[in-house]
């Protein structure tokens, strides 16, 4: 099947755009916002650190919630208005860069705010996907999406940095917020597709602890949330924290850096495409294997090596994580039960996401009491350990891909 055959589907052309609206804004922000911290009066790689480990730190408050409310009041509906309402600090935010004088309140703040949303967002964006296609077309619509969003990302990050060189990080953490606002706006638009069961008897409580349930009777799904949440951690000291430390110190400041980051999400295409195709009867087998990209990545700035072997191993590393989130998201649209699929989904971004907030308080500090060089390949070490992890246990490694169930008839009943 052409992947063109998915945008004769109602809405996905509209659901597309708008991924690629606020996707470029994700390209822009992280070198907006960590260089925008660290050229500030007194800024410095800890306030960095603080800041966006407030923004995980209430993703993980709000995201079990998160899925409930999606179940309960409408996948889309509920991506759509965290998109919109998150954006709003993202303005006041970018208001005070223009000032040149930001309290750290403020930061915090928008970006808690922004946190709160995601928590929102993200397991509330795995519904939408079954809600738009039949069963059969998840994974190449999940491919086609990935595809989309790193373009923009690519896009995004290679703009930011010469934005940022040339003009500071105030209007590019502005146009962060217009994507986001606008993206927000166009998913609105067809919030029916994914209709509330809001007049349902159930309470949230018991909501909530049924996701819980599901969640734990897949050993599959824990194992991996547990292993790739430190991985995760390592991910997150190296590329948001100590990254553009080195990038300062060893090159060419935000320039270089959005090499990296550009590279890292050309990966992410190239993993897109790849996952269109790509059929693998045990997929976590073969995510493990891949996953050593990580120690690769983290091992080439430790040093540093050249920039250009720096942007090679996050090309890498994008591939992989573009290969885990198509297969991962796949497998479990197609075991969890649809009518828990945004709290499973919560449960798994709240367990992915828990030792982020971590990764980024720890790695000022940590680099600082034993040098950057030992913190990052203490952290490469880590990630070795994690992926032996996950080959341990026999109900991860032996997972096979789901077949598809009758699932055009399951599609026309909830479209």
């Amino acid at each position: 099947m052409s992947s063109l055959d998915l945008f004769k589907h109602s809405h996905v052309k509209k659901f597309f755009l708008a991924r690629f609206i606020s996707n470029f804004g994700n390209g822009l922000s992280p070198i907006a916002l960590a260089f925008g911290i660290l050229h500030l009066p007194g800024g410095s790689a800890n306030e960095l650190g603080l800041v966006l480990g407030s923004t995980t730190l209430a993703m993980l408050v709000m995201s079990p919630f998160g899925g409930v409310l999606a179940d309960k009041f409408g996948r889309v509906r509920v991506v759509a208005l965290a998109d919109i309402w998150g954006s709003l600090g993202l303005f006041v935010q970018a208001g005070y860069f223009f000032t040149g004088h930001v309290p750290l309140a403020v930061m915090l703040i928008a970006n808690i705010n922004f946190g709160l949303m995601w928590g929102i967002f993200w397991p509330a964006m795995s519904g939408v996907m079954p809600a738009l296609l039949p069963e059969e077309k998840l994974q190449q619509g999940n491919a086609v999406q990935n595809l989309i969003q790193n373009g923009a990302m690519i896009i995004g990050a290679a703009v930011g940095g010469i934005m940022v060189s040339a003009w500071g990080s105030s209007w590019a953490l502005t146009i962060d917020a217009i994507t986001f606002l606008i993206a927000g706006l166009i998913v609105f638009s067809f919030r029916q597709v994914a209709p509330d069961r809001s007049d349902s008897d159930v309470s949230m409580l018991d909501d909530l602890l049924h996701g819980w349930k599901v969640f734990f009777s897949y050993p599959w799904i824990v194992t991996g949330v547990c292993c790739f949440s430190s991985i995760v951690m390592i991910w997150a000291m190296g590329e948001n924290v100590l990254g553009p430390l080195i990038a300062l110190k060893h090159f060419n400041g935000p320039k270089s850096w959005s090499l990296v980051l550009s590279s890292e999400a050309v990966g992410y295409v190239v993993g897109s495409l790849i996952a269109m195709k790509i059929k693998v009867k045990y997929p976590m087998r073969f995510l493990t294997i891949i996953t050593f990209t990580i120690s690769l990545y983290m091992w080439s700035l430790a040093r540093p090596q050249s920039i250009w072997f720096i942007a090679a191993s996050a090309f890498a590393w994008g591939v992989t994580l573009d290969l885990w989130s198509t297969l991962w998201t796949t497998a479990m649209q197609r075991q969890v039960p649809p009518d828990a699929l945004s709290r499973v989904s919560s449960f798994d971004a709240m367990g992915t996401m828990l030792l982020r907030p971590l990764g980024l308080a720890l790695g000022a500090p940590l680099a600082a009491a034993i040098g950057i060089t030992r913190a990052i390949e203490a952290g490469a070490a880590l990630t070795i350990l994690c992926i032996l992890a996950m080959v341990l246990v026999p109900d991860f490694r032996n997972m096979k891909m789901p077949a598809l169930n009758n699932s055009q008839e399951t599609f026309t009943k909830h479209s």
